[in-house]
């Protein structure tokens, strides 16, 4: 059984769910050689109304000049002066198992000073893998989840106009192999997503209890070999390994956002025997500033009277009685929340706290701040 802690927002709302973890090895694990690629290009999108890169940005010009240039028009790239054009870097994913023709999504984002690429269109860009090869080419009108409005120094933006996708606007130039492989020693490596030897010897017992004939072995933490079938049939063998459920181990790991103020936290979370004590001092200064006008004075040296400003400062120190709590040993983070939420603290101070715990080590799981 694993529970995990959800505590999002300023109140720290603790949500507590407990379930039999039984996860297919679809889900846990992938194999050896079947796996994508990233993609990149740089393209220049067209038919924007005044809201493309401006004359300063020279690639785009040379761009649009050397464009041109292959349709048999000599413009130089002094004399492109348009606001309907934007250079942009184009990004998709190659993923495994592709074949000639296959569809892909891509992204586009404005590189240049455009302020928006709204109402354009992606000119044919071709896509580079890691190794400097075509293996895609992208085209076909934005989507752009965004917007941006002005006029008169007046300015309306939404989201991030400057970024969009184009779905399905990828074709895949390449095919990859297939992925499902026995290697020279007629094995199969079956790869772990996130390496733990526990759920590796989980997996390897799973399968050899309903599969005895693949032999499976933990290689290590990320690794299980298999040994592939005489008869090679491994589309039906994949078919029903994937299927086979495991319940997997996970290590104790309590994830916190300052940004946002969230928390998560496993059930496997466990604290020892801790006092916390919570209070703030809040200093106060303020300072204004009075004018000086002396009346009365009999001096032998009229100019020796001038009005001055003089400074008033007042400082005001609050320092509100300390809060403790305590919690004993095996407490878990919800109950360590729900205690906290009687003394006021907000989810910063959950945080801010949740360290203090793991640097004096009675915190027993990995704390993650991204």
């Amino acid at each position: 059984m694993r529970t995990t802690t959800f505590c999002i927002g300023v109140g720290v709302a603790a949500l507590a769910a407990a379930a039999q973890a039984e996860v297919r090895i679809k889900d846990l694990a992938r194999i050896d050689g079947a796996y994508g690629s990233s993609m990149l290009g740089y393209g220049l999108v067209v038919g924007l109304s005044g809201t493309g890169d401006s004359a300063r940005n020279q690639p785009t010009v040379q761009s649009v000049s050397n464009m041109l240039r292959e349709f048999g028009l000599q413009v130089p790239a002094t004399g492109i002066a348009s606001r309907n054009v934007a250079a942009v870097l184009v990004t998709a994913e190659l993923p495994a198992l592709v074949r000639n023709g296959d569809r892909l999504d891509v992204n586009v984002a404005a590189i240049g000073d455009a302020r928006s690429l709204a109402g354009g269109t992606l000119l044919m860009t071709p896509l580079l893998d890691g190794a400097r090869r075509v293996c895609a080419t992208a085209q076909g009108p934005l989507s752009v989840g965004g917007y941006r409005f002005e006029q008169n120094g007046n300015v309306v933006e939404k989201n991030f106009p400057t970024a969009a996708s184009i779905p399905e606007g990828g074709v895949a130039e390449c095919t990859s192999d297939s992925g499902v492989a026995a290697g020279a020693d007629g094995t199969i490596d079956l790869l772990l997503n996130s390496p733990d030897y526990t759920t590796a010897m989980r997996v390897a017992t799973t399968i050899g209890n309903a599969m005895p004939n693949l032999f499976a072995t933990p290689v290590d933490a990320g690794r299980i070999r298999l040994r592939a079938p005489a008869d090679g049939a491994l589309v039906g063998l994949m078919a029903t390994l994937e299927n086979l459920t495991v319940d997997p181990d996970v290590k104790a790991r309590v994830v916190v956002n300052e940004r946002t103020g969230t928390i998560v936290s496993g059930g496997n979370v466990w604290l020892s025997d801790v006092t916390i004590t919570h209070g703030d001092i809040r200093v106060t200064v303020s300072q204004q500033y009075l004018v000086s006008q002396p009346y009365g004075l009999a001096v032998r040296n009229a100019g020796d009277i001038r009005t001055i400003v003089v400074p008033d400062t007042q400082i005001e120190v609050f320092d509100p009685e300390l809060q403790a709590v305590t919690l004993g040993d095996g407490a878990s983070v919800a109950e360590l929340v729900d205690a906290l939420r009687t003394i006021h603290a907000t989810a910063r101070d959950v945080i801010a706290i949740l360290q203090g715990i793991k640097r004096s080590g009675a915190l027993h799981a990995e704390l993650i701040i991204p």
